[in-house]
């Protein structure tokens, strides 16, 4: 397999849900789909073999992580991150814009979405500027320049299937003026983007350390409908990506973020898989779906995983194995759950596990939360195959 392709295969006649497959040189994806946050190419606590096991699809790493440590260099070295992580299937990297400004604002990634300014968090954005953007690495404090080439040369070498072009993501703080400038300064970005990659400069054109790559465009505007309007334009008329990616500040609410959602996605029709960046509640997904999105991206199966949060088919989406009402349950997380940890392991050995601070604990329950958002994606789409999304959901819940 060497080629790239994006195939619709139903539509809704209810929503703008769909299911289609986006077809890579390391495997197909059937969408809609999730992607796992192996940010410093490394899924927290768990192997890739054990992501694969669990029916993971693609998964996704950092730019800006992996241009600071171990380097982009190393990793081309070994042939790629396919190699590096010892993980086959698709990968996506990001381009580095949404850690640069998310960090550099003083603020959490969470922030970017409306969810709450931390201003105690230490800035390290030195300079935004037409060209680029100089930060402190987290790592040493070295500065670090990082333009829309340089984040299209480390792709290159990181060697994922699906890359993303540089932006500048503005929180929600921003004024809409702000917000404005620094959208048309990414459309510059992309344009600058994607002139690297179809250059020969590096590899052959369109050829990371790994083989062929494709290019996604992203979308911003804030929470603004008129800007959304003109970076949907810019996108669909200006540039030619293989798919493209909703991102920036969502509002600070989930009302307003479905509102920008539902807003953006629609318009994007059928040429380009959609991507929603950073987005993964199952609540959420079951929601966003319906507007057309193809696949999500989240840390948060892991990082709920870390914390002792089990996913579950409950309109709160989790459990807490800590609390005391487990302790005594021989019940698994969930009876109906086809995972590994929920045929083996009661909720009394889980919450044992995370009081006495055993790491099997975070290994068995992130293999839970991979298992749930697999099925959770699988579980759309058939619904979405006999038009029957609304009635999936509610029996999912039930």
């Amino acid at each position: 397999m060497s080629k790239f392709s994006w195939n619709i295969d139903f539509s809704s006649k209810k929503s703008y849900a769909r299911i289609g497959r986006i077809t890579t040189p390391h495997g197909i994806i059937e969408t809609p789909a999730f992607i796992f946050c192996g940010t410093k190419a490394a899924l927290k606590s768990i192997s890739t073999n054990d992501a694969k096991i669990n029916n993971t699809q693609i998964i996704l790493s950092n730019t800006y992580h992996l241009m600071l440590q171990p380097g982009s260099k190393v990793i081309a070295k070994h042939g790629g991150l396919h190699k590096f992580m010892n993980w086959e299937g698709p990968i996506l990297t990001d381009s580095g814009g949404f850690q640069i400004f998310s960090l550099g604002y003083g603020s959490v990634a969470d922030e970017i979405k409306g969810k709450g300014f931390n201003s105690k968090r230490k800035k390290t954005l030195l300079d935004i500027s037409e060209e680029g953007t100089l930060f402190k690495s987290y790592i040493d404090g070295q500065k670090v320049y990082l333009t829309p080439e340089k984040s299209i040369e480390i792709q290159r070498d990181l060697g994922a299937d699906l890359i993303l072009v540089f932006d500048e993501c503005t929180p929600f703080h921003s004024s809409k003026k702000y917000i404005s400038e620094a959208m048309q300064r990414s459309h510059r970005w992309a344009k600058r983007s994607l002139n690297r990659f179809n250059s020969n400069i590096l590899y052959n054109s369109q050829h990371g350390s790994a083989g062929l790559q494709q290019m996604y465009g992203i979308i911003q505007g804030g929470i603004y409908e008129d800007l959304r309007e003109e970076s949907i334009s810019f996108n669909l008329n200006n540039i030619n990506t293989f798919g493209l990616a909703i991102g920036g500040s969502l509002g600070s609410t989930k009302k307003q973020m479905y509102k920008v959602v539902n807003y953006t996605a629609r318009k994007l029709g059928k040429k380009h898989p959609v991507h929603l960046l950073g987005i993964g509640d199952p609540s959420d997904i079951w929601n966003l779906v319906k507007d057309g999105v193809d696949t999500f991206d989240c840390v948060s199966p892991t990082r709920l995983a870390r914390h002792g949060s089990a996913l579950a088919r409950i309109k709160e989406g989790k459990i807490n194995i800590k609390n005391s009402e487990y302790e005594l349950s021989t019940d698994p997380i969930d009876k109906k759950c086809g995972c590994f940890t929920c045929k083996n392991y009661s909720l009394a050995y889980l919450n044992h596990l995370f009081k006495s601070g055993e790491l099997l604990g975070l290994q068995l329950l992130t293999a839970h939360n991979i298992y749930f958002m697999n099925f959770l994606m699988k579980t759309i789409r058939d619904a979405i195959k006999i038009d029957k999304l609304v009635e999936a959901e509610v029996n999912w819940y039930n």
